[in-house]
């Protein structure tokens, strides 16, 4: 069984370095098209019998774009990205993202922590293992959603730093399930 993750291609608060988060429910902009027109090349060679997508506009608009195929879509907010709370809209400058990102930061309040986003990704993920089996997986998600994928198969390191692990939009990313 394959699962393949695809993060939406770019948006303009990508661009722009403003935290989006599950709040901001923005479209893909020129620069999005373009690499979601590119990825669709590679996941048209891809064996897939279903796509599960998150459904923010950025990733619906990506997926209607990479689905050359015609495969299946189900939609599934347990794979939308991390709630930022306040921090929505927020230039990554203004605060500290390497803390925000870490396993065991207690720092930022009102948010979706990232254990939080982790036991989420991780519980529709044990699910989809079972209900699935077998069968090649296309996720379109979210690059924080992409991390806590990265370490369902990975493990965390010591020091709990997990921004690093964020793909580039419309990278795609392949695991398996034993």
């Amino acid at each position: 069984m394959k699962l393949y993750v695809i993060r939406h291609g770019n948006t303009d608060s990508n661009r722009l370095d403003i935290y989006n988060g599950k709040l901001l429910n923005e479209d893909i902009n020129n620069i999005g098209i373009k690499q979601a027109q590119e990825a669709s090349k590679k996941i048209k060679n891809l064996n897939l019998d279903l796509i599960i997508c998150s459904p923010l506009l950025r990733t619906r608009h990506t997926c209607d774009i990479i689905n050359s195929n015609k495969i299946k879509v189900i939609y599934d907010d347990r794979i939308e990205e991390r709630n930022c709370g306040a921090l929505t809209n927020t230039k990554i400058d203004n605060f500290y993202y390497t803390e925000y990102w870490n396993y065991y930061s207690t720092k930022y309040k009102n948010v979706e922590t990232v254990p939080e986003l982790f036991k989420r990704v991780n519980l529709f993920l044990d699910e989809i293992k079972k209900k699935y089996r077998g069968q090649n997986i296309l996720l379109v998600t979210h690059g924080g959603v992409a991390r806590a994928i990265h370490f369902y198969f990975n493990e965390l390191p010591e020091d709990g730093q997990v921004e690093k692990y964020l793909p580039d939009n419309c990278e795609i990313r392949e695991y398996s399930f034993n």
